[in-house]
């Protein structure tokens, strides 16, 4: 059994051996970069491709990874013009491989070539997986539906403090030609790395804790095309497609694009397009404010003229239209005058008349005249007798006649 043991590296040459003589071709191969750093001393790249299960996400395969600093150097110009995007952990990629084993280092494969495509159309395919979800869910285009402020004064900016396109941002906001002025406050995020859609989301919930802002920019400006896909996450766009204030992207290049400009209220491509997109809006209502204004004080004028030229007719008029009314006044009195002349006279006769009627019957009535007829009067008490009715025994009657007056006392009968 001695003569059968073997030293660790005889077996790994035994290993080398049997690899070199089966796997002497190249294969491609598919998988995601779990690790990927920087280029070491004499720029060669060494990284770790691994296969998950597409349920579990659990790594079923792992393999190192080695690319020398002559093929790097090529592969790394080529994959990031046509891809845009760099060797970094987390990405999906199609190499072109030869296997090796090497009795110290161990088993691990050599990239030959890179499949840009194969890229470009997993990270597509991300994108419209979380665009699909964000339709799913109803809340897609949440955040263009808000109604963007007429004025757009307090202005929040989601970016990075040392970025160079923020401060092409603010210069360019201070600088406009109309003399705008805007407050802006900087609210610090990662732009870049794994970090990104965590950030952004807390610099997003510090802005809700504060006065309340017109407009919320998020803005990256230079750095590499390949960091741009650490933008793509569903979290982060949920979040600014459910936020209460209109937001507004320039993240990218000419010609990129994220997940988050497709649910921003508003997207342009750079820092100084975005600072151009608020100017310009503050100018097209500044103009609206100017016509109005000019249409509101050309009609006032008019109205002013209008009126005074009114009120000039009427003073114009006013002393013809007093003396019309004067003298309608006037033949209004003298025709009540004359009728009065010659009412009065009739009125007076018709009066008199009845009043003579009216002596004649008071005339009539007089008791002096029933007295010379021979008619009495009769009272008890000062009251007239006009029955027996009443009558106390005893009791004085004054009996009145034309010549004089009969007393008489009232004897009651016995039988009654």
């Amino acid at each position: 059994m001695e003569n059968d043991v073997m030293t660790l590296f005889e077996l790994n040459s035994l290993v080398h051996e049997v690899i070199a003589g089966n796997f002497d071709e190249e294969y491609w191969v598919t998988g995601e970069l779990s690790d990927a750093g920087s280029p070491a001393y004499g720029g060669h790249f060494y990284g770790e491709l691994v296969q998950k299960d597409e349920e579990s996400d659990r790594i079923i395969a792992r393999a190192r990874v080695t690319c020398w600093a002559r093929t790097y150097s090529m592969l790394r110009l080529r994959f990031q013009k046509e891809a845009g995007e760099t060797l970094r952990k987390g990405l999906q990629v199609k190499l072109l491989v030869e296997v090796n084993f090497h009795e110290q280092y161990g088993y691990s494969l050599n990239i030959l070539d890179i499949d840009s495509t194969f890229t470009l159309g997993d990270l597509a395919k991300r994108r419209r997986e979380i665009l699909q979800q964000l339709e799913s869910d109803g809340i897609l285009h949440d955040n263009q539906e808000l109604p963007l402020p007429r004025l757009l004064r307090r202005i929040a900016v989601v970016s990075s403090a040392t970025a160079a396109g923020y401060g092409d941002f603010c210069h360019q906001l201070e600088q406009n030609d109309y003399r705008f002025h805007f407050d802006i406050k900087l609210f610090p995020a990662v732009m870049q790395g794994e970090q990104v859609p965590e950030s952004i989301i807390a610099a997003l919930e510090a802005v809700l804790l504060e006065p309340p802002y017109d407009l919320v920019v998020i803005i990256r400006g230079g750095g590499a095309s390949s960091d741009l896909s650490d933008f793509d996450s569903y979290e982060l766009a949920a979040c600014i497609a459910q936020y209460p204030l209109p937001v507004l992207t320039g993240i990218g290049h000419e010609r990129d694009e994220t997940v988050l400009d497709f649910v921003a209220h508003t997207r342009v491509k750079t820092p100084t397009a975005a600072a151009t997109f608020i100017i310009e809006h503050q100018a097209d209502e500044a103009a609206l404010l100017d016509d109005l204004y000019q249409r509101i004080t050309h009609s006032a004028e008019e109205r002013i003229h209008r009126e005074k030229q009114r009120l000039e007719h009427r003073q114009s008029v006013l002393p013809l239209l007093f003396l019309n009314f004067i003298q309608s006044k006037q033949s209004g009195l003298a025709l009540l005058r004359q009728r009065l002349s010659a009412a009065c006279p009739q009125r007076i006769e018709r009066e008199h008349h009845r009043q003579q009627l009216l002596e004649k019957r008071l005339e009539m009535l007089d008791p002096k005249l029933l007295l010379k007829r021979g008619y009495t009067i009769t009272t008890c008490g000062g009251k007239i007798v006009r029955s027996t009715e009443g009558l106390m025994e005893g009791e004085v009657l004054t009996t009145q006649t034309e010549h004089g007056e009969i007393y008489s006392k009232v004897v009651l009968c016995k039988n009654q």
